[in-house]
């Protein structure tokens, strides 16, 4: 039967059944007398995570769509307090597995991560918590409808935060600065409850670590990241390896483009206009851009062909942006339905064609997993592992730039994602570096965390340069990041991301077929082993390692000095 999104029904759940069944499965995976009566239960488990995730899911969606939505803000709200009180149940599930005579056939069925992973909630499950979880996700909530709400009347039209970056990409410098401007102004004016807010944020998550004795937040949000691999020293030596190979690099290249669009000096404003005639921007809006995606992952592979007409049958994105909907993109799943789902706010710029490459990566890896795991926790691997399948989607896409941009226009666009993708690196470090230096000193007032962040930047950023404007001049860029309010230590993935992405990319230039086949079997795999045994899976390098990075980016450093 044919559905779309936007028909699939929602009622609120009744969670006190569902609280019943699943202490019901606990006790019967407790008294179980043989293995098939145990998995039988666990499996009753995950078929209570998956019908609530779904309902969960569908009520988050639709409320990101329309954060001004009453009915669905009241919903999410209840969802947020509801999962927080199941905390204590499905803490009390872990440790029954993990106590369960039966893990060795557990094992041997599913593998040693399902413990790993166990062993992991059940540092980050107290009752004792559950308040506080309450509490973030509330104010977690409030971030997002201040940001959404945000709206200036720009060139004759109201704007929000997407519909302005646009015009950060104009061939008048003039434009771009004016539209800067008024994007500034709009972070300025809500950057008082903005830094009351993280305050509170820091504030509830210190409170988490100590409930859970735990010795900092750092360590707490490592584990919540499910990072059994490697500590915040590796991610510091990560960071070392950026600072000495890729940001030399990017700031000679930011110098080159200051210099090839005519400017003396690159301002933040210029940074998204890359060529003096223009930056080379999609064609076609939204309908043309979705058939120019579905005829290149038609022609990418079969499983990408199936993949995306399923996408485009059953209604699974939201891409327009448009006033009260909620900043920036992302790619969930509806378990039930085995159905990825994309959002974003297109606004006409190359953005839009990364949309449709970097969240359609992890929609297809969802979509190869949940047909290929056994295990609802086998879905999603962790993040780093997970921001490498819609990074190299990036560069996979690149022989069907001409399907987005027109055949003239390619050359532009490869140079212009490539560049961007590399001299985006030393950003996404610095924003990890801040979170962790913030969290070794949370008493910081908001006027040192601004101190702090420009130091940062001038570490890894030297050709950062704000024009004057005094807000940002101060350190105030460092609020426009979502993910440090909503996803704190997320960032840092998406550099160690990168680099793998990289490191396939180089491959698909000696080796097309066979890079695929590493990626494919990346995808298929989810979360069914740990980091590196993933990575060693696809054929790639410990990111950590002394020389990795410099390994992973040579080609790319290449690649751009000769385009």
């Amino acid at each position: 039967m044919t559905w779309t999104f936007s028909q699939l029904p929602y009622a609120r759940p009744d969670t006190g059944a569902f609280k019943a069944s699943y202490r019901g499965a606990i006790e019967r995976l407790r008294k179980a007398a043989a293995y098939p009566e145990a998995r039988a239960a666990y499996k009753a488990q995950e078929d209570i995570h998956r019908k609530l995730n779904t309902l969960q899911t569908i009520v988050s969606i639709r409320n990101t769509m329309d954060t001004k939505d009453a009915f669905y803000d009241a919903e999410n709200t209840f969802f947020n307090e509801e999962m927080a009180k199941f905390m204590p149940l499905i803490k009390e599930a872990n440790e029954a597995l993990l106590a369960s005579p039966f893990r060795p056939e557990f094992e041997r069925e599913f593998g040693r991560q399902l413990f790993t992973l166990l062993a992991i909630g059940v540092k980050t499950q107290d009752e004792a918590i559950v308040p506080d979880l309450i509490e973030e996700s509330e104010l977690c909530e409030t971030f997002k409808k201040i940001t959404a709400g945000c709206q200036a009347v720009f060139m004759g039209e109201t704007r929000n935060f997407y519909g302005l970056l646009k015009y950060m990409e104009n061939p008048d410098r003039n434009v771009r600065r004016a539209a800067y401007i008024q994007w500034a102004t709009l972070y300025e004016a809500v950057s008082e409850p903005l830094d009351s807010l993280y305050d509170q944020l820091i504030a509830v998550r210190l409170r988490m670590a100590k409930k859970l004795g735990l010795p900092s937040y750092t360590e707490l949000a490592y584990l919540n990241m499910r990072r059994a691999d490697y500590t915040a020293a590796e991610v510091a030596s990560f960071r070392a390896q950026v600072a000495k190979i890729i940001t030399p690099a990017a700031d000679r290249y930011r110098r080159a483009q200051a210099a090839r669009i005519g400017v003396d000096t690159l301002r933040y404003y210029d940074e998204s206009y890359m060529f003096p005639n223009g930056n080379a921007d999609p064609l076609g809006g939204e309908k043309g851009l979705i058939q120019a995606a579905r005829a290149m992952y038609r022609d990418l592979s079969p499983e990408t062909g199936e993949f995306f007409d399923f996408m485009l049958e059953h209604g699974l994105f939201d891409l327009p942006t448009r006033p009260g909907k909620h900043l920036g993109g992302y790619c969930t799943y509806l378990l039930e339905r085995q159905a990825p789902f994309i959002f974003s706010n297109f606004n006409g710029t190359a953005a839009d064609v990364g949309v449709l490459t970097h969240e359609a990566g992890h929609a297809f890896a969802f979509y190869m997993s949940m047909r290929e795991q056994p295990l609802l926790d086998y879905i999603s691997a962790t993040s780093e592992v997970d921001e490498i399948h819609s990074m190299t989607m990036e560069h996979f896409a690149y022989p069907w730039l001409d399907k987005f941009y027109g055949p003239a226009n390619v050359r532009k666009a490869r140079f212009a994602h490539l560049m961007e993708a590399f001299c985006t690196i030393p950003y996404l470090v610095s924003v990890d570096e801040f979170q962790h230096r913030v969290f070794e000193n949370p008493a910081m007032s908001a006027k040192e965390r601004r101190t702090l962040w420009r130091e940062i930047e001038k570490t890894y950023m030297p050709w950062r340069d704000y024009d004057g404007v005094p807000f940002l001049e101060e350190g105030g860029f460092w609020m426009q990041k979502q993910h440090i309010f909503l996803y704190p230590f997320y960032y840092i993935d998406y550099a160690l991301a990168q680099v793998g992405a990289f490191e396939l990319y180089g491959r698909t230039k000696a080796d097309r077929q066979a890079a695929w086949a590493d990626y494919l079997r990346l995808c298929k795999a989810g979360g069914s082993r740990g980091y590196f045994d993933l990575l060693r899976l696809a054929n790639l390098s410990n990111p950590f390692a002394p020389g990795s990075v410099e390994k992973a980016v040579s080609h790319v450093i290449r690649e751009l000095d000769g385009l």
